[in-house]
């Protein structure tokens, strides 16, 4: 039974980015590089009829593409920290296609996440991590960025149970449509219809 989750894809040039933050965290397992990803919404062990049933319903997203950008670094978990992350901009688009996709997987009768959405790229899981070692860590770390990346498609992706996250699996991948071509294509048929 595959454990499902959706997600954005960090690109090479961020991922050698967030590959820098690796390292200085006493008790910290770092997250292969190749792993990193951004969760869009995890959904969990669900049999294969239903892992379809997602998929088709995923399907019918239609979202423009969008410029992303990672930003800072936190840590879950405040007197016993578990994961420390990279966080990401505010961006509308992002929240939009996180919204439209947990509409969709509430309508599938997935129950609802009870955490408020907040998206991050995980860089490790920690284990007797002091707190005090943690907030060096990311004092240390604070100013960190990306230069903007083009998100270009979603993705569903699956885990097996492993130590430290991954490998993860892409299942299936949404393209998500260019503006630039969506508004040609728009004012292309406007033209049309004023010529009639």
């Amino acid at each position: 039974m595959p454990r499902l989750f959706t997600a954005l894809e960090i690109p090479r040039d961020a991922a050698l980015s967030l590959s820098l933050l690796r390292g200085g965290l006493p008790g910290a397992r770092w997250i292969d590089v190749e792993n990193y990803h951004l969760t869009l919404r995890f959904i969990g062990d669900v049999e294969g009829h239903v892992a379809d049933e997602i998929a088709n319903a995923l399907d019918r997203v239609h979202r423009p593409s969008f410029s992303l950008t990672l930003s800072g670094v936190g840590a879950f978990g405040q007197k016993k920290p578990h994961a420390v992350w990279a966080g990401a901009m505010p961006s509308p688009d992002l929240a939009a296609l996180q919204a439209e996709i947990e509409r969709i997987c509430q309508r599938l009768g997935i129950p609802a996440d009870p955490r408020k959405f907040m998206p991050h790229v995980t860089l490790a899981r920690l284990r007797n991590s002091s707190p005090l070692d943690v907030a060096q860590y990311l004092s240390a770390r604070g100013n960190f960025s990306t230069l903007p990346f083009r998100i270009g498609r979603f993705v569903l992706m699956s885990s097996r149970d492993s130590v430290g996250g991954g490998p993860y699996i892409v299942e299936e991948a949404w393209p998500l449509s260019d503006a630039r071509a969506t508004s040609r294509v728009a004012s292309a048929s406007d033209a049309s219809r004023i010529m009639r």
